[in-house]
């Protein structure tokens, strides 16, 4: 037998498999199984043949070709899809391929996954599409693997959602996190409250640039939002499922909640004098948020959906009819959302309203209360119980453990992994999403005038890589609460498909591998240089307007002159580059890389040259201007 580690969008045998994420264990035989129309998929229930059938849009959309599907055995080559009823993981798969056919078993859920590392092992040679023998063994590190995408911020359309599922699927993820509602605008159709898509849903412009760019504000004049009907959210919902992907909606309570408030004010923290809520006690600027002139908050009761970013200071009351709005809410979410899990959300929550209020501060002394922490945990802690009650699980970002957690709240632990690790201490299940290593709304490179406008941060791929969400400070035993990890793309300053993508993409793949593979599996440069390269050619081919990395520049000394000597080699093979050294721009008009070359040397008292450099693939994608000085 001889052992070989293959796997690409064209046949190149790299020294190991191209898949992402890494299969737990894998060894590969000589031969390799044509694939063609001759070929049947044998799939002998209703779960296994819709896996299939999508297999087939997969093969289709890909390379023109679409595969019989039989419930009963037939001659010739097939790819039998088996269901091992002894399975102790759903998700869990072993995928045979020999010259003779295919064969793939474990539950519905491995058997899915399976067929995604079956494409991706599709090697084309030249008119021919094989896949090399192989034997694979494979499951999930976390039973959570999970992406959340902000449409409250910019809205989505249902096409692209979809979009993201599929690419989400075929890399493996199981929960797509849904966040639909914020201050600048509610996304769901909820049909007792009508006003929430007639009102909440629009805002009537959007600040221009960074946050801080303009004092005050500059507005973009565009009225922008929209909605998801309970039909659409429903055939997203199904589609996601039926490709192994939970969808979690998030509801956000108590705070992020002024577009809801700006079409109902009357569950908001104050009584109502008419139609307007009365604040006899305007706040004084203590809140992180201006108004549309650039000044900070005096009085803060939103009339509107708001066009600008930030915490807002209005916050749902703590008063019975805003409980039985939420609740009814809630019920209309829950029919339209399988999932075990709802989001409340429960992030960034200014107390100013609440000290203010004479109804919040009646409840605080009624139930007891030290302060209105302690009154937050007693709001989310109603909705918990109510949850529950309907046979669903709360689950929210690391704010919930103020002022006391919830009985059986799961938490999300973002600000960093601190409420993540208190949680697991505390015997509450977990999910690591530190904005250090998984908020994908972050720039990509240091220089940030290279790269389309970003919330903030620097989150490379190689950071994202590098992550492990069981932290040391946790035994064993707590670890185990740890159930996986989640991406954050929060959409402030994302407002198209193409810049949704650019920032998934390539770091999705980075998470995948970080959710899925084992820890001591992992290796960036093997990561990065051997299996990155494939996956990357063949989103260009999926039209996925991903990010080109930044080459492998190696620098050293020619020891015959001293100079430096820069080798530039970009990720995805054929790819052009073109540089200078001169300080200025470079486009497709600057030298064009050929080989390695010796750099010239600064004079006595002058600064390093930089090195400045662009990528343009073999599709024709271009990447950001990359610079290293040449030291």
């Amino acid at each position: 037998m001889t052992c070989l580690w293959i796997g690409s969008v064209q046949a190149q045998h790299n020294p190991i498999p191209s898949v992402i994420p890494k299969p737990a264990k894998t060894s590969i035989n000589e031969g390799h199984f044509n694939l063609n129309e001759k070929v049947y998929i044998i799939a002998k229930d209703d779960a296994l043949r819709k896996s299939a059938f999508i297999f087939n849009d997969f093969l289709n959309s890909r390379y023109g070709l679409s595969l019989a599907v039989s419930e009963q055995d037939q001659p010739g080559k097939t790819i039998q899809l088996i269901i091992d009823e002894d399975t102790q993981n759903p998700e869990a798969y072993n995928l045979e391929v020999s010259e003779e056919g295919i064969q793939i078993s474990g539950g519905n859920s491995g058997i899915f996954y399976g067929l995604q590392t079956t494409l991706q092992l599709i090697e084309e040679n030249g008119s021919m599409i094989t896949i090399p023998s192989v034997s694979i063994e494979d499951r999930p590190e976390f039973t959570y693997r999970g992406i959340m995408l902000d449409v409250s911020r910019h809205f989505f359309p249902v096409d692209q959602i979809k979009k993201m599922i599929d690419l989400m699927a075929y890399f493996k993820f199981n929960k797509m996190h849904w966040h639909l509602t914020e201050d600048q605008g509610w996304r769901l159709e909820i049909k007792k409250y009508p006003k929430l898509t007639e009102i909440s849903a629009w805002r009537d412009s959007t600040i221009i640039g960074q946050y801080g760019d303009f004092k005050p504000f500059i507005y973009d004049g565009k009225k922008h939002g929209g909605y998801y009907t309970q039909e659409e959210a429903k055939e997203i919902v199904k589609y996601a499922a039926d490709r192994m992907i939970t969808v979690i909606p998030e509801i956000e309570l108590p705070g992020h909640s002024s577009a809801a408030l700006a079409a109902y004010p009357q569950f908001g923290s104050f009584e109502m004098k008419g139609d307007k809520p009365e604040d006899s006690k305007p706040l004084s600027g203590s809140i992180v948020a201006m108004k549309e002139n650039g000044q900070p908050y005096d009085n803060d009761l939103n009339t509107q959906v708001p066009g600008y970013w930030g915490v807002h200071p209005n916050i749902y009351g703590v008063k019975e009819e805003t409980f039985q709005f939420l609740e009814d809410v809630l019920t209309e979410v829950m029919e339209i959302f399988p999932s075990q899990y709802i989001h409340i959300g429960g992030d960034e929550v200014p107390k100013d309203h609440w000290k203010t209020s004479a109804i919040a501060q009646k409840v605080i002394k009624k139930e007891k209360l030290k302060d209105e922490h302690e009154l937050q945990s007693y709001f989310i802690t109603r909705i918990e119980k109510f949850l529950n009650k309907n046979g669903r699980d709360l689950i929210g970002w690391d704010e919930i453990l103020e002022g006391g957690l919830a009985p059986n709240a799961t938490v999300m632990s973002w600000r960093g992994e601190e409420g993540g690790i208190a949680a697991a201490k505390m015997r509450h299940d977990v999910i690591m999403t530190p904005n250090s290593h998984m908020y994908f709304d972050h720039y990509q490179a240091k220089n940030i005038t290279t790269e389309p406008l970003a919330i903030g941060g620097f989150l490379p791929l190689e950071k994202v890589y590098s992550y492990t969400p069981r932290p040391k400070l946790l035994s064993a035993e707590e670890q185990k609460f740890i159930l996986g990890v989640q991406a954050n793309l929060w959409t402030e300053y994302i407002a198209t498909n193409n810049k949704m993508e650019y920032h998934l993409f390539p770091r999705a793949l980075a998470l995948a591998e970080v959710a899925w593979s084992n820890a001591g599996s992992k290796d960036y440069t093997e990561f990065s240089e051997l299996r990155l390269p494939t996956r990357l050619a063949e989103l260009e081919k999926m039209d996925v307007f991903y990010r080109v990395p930044e080459a492998n520049v190696q620098l050293s000394k020619d020891p015959k002159t001293g100079r430096n000597k820069v080798s530039i080699t970009p990720l995805i093979k054929g790819s052009k580059v073109f540089y200078t050294v001169d300080g200025h721009k470079a486009d497709q008009t600057a030298n064009l890389y050929r080989g390695p070359f010796l750099a010239p040397i600064p004079g006595a008292g002058q600064a390093p040259l930089t090195l400045k450099y662009s990528i343009v693939t073999p599709e024709g994608r271009s990447s950001n201007q990359f610079e290293i000085t040449i030291k």
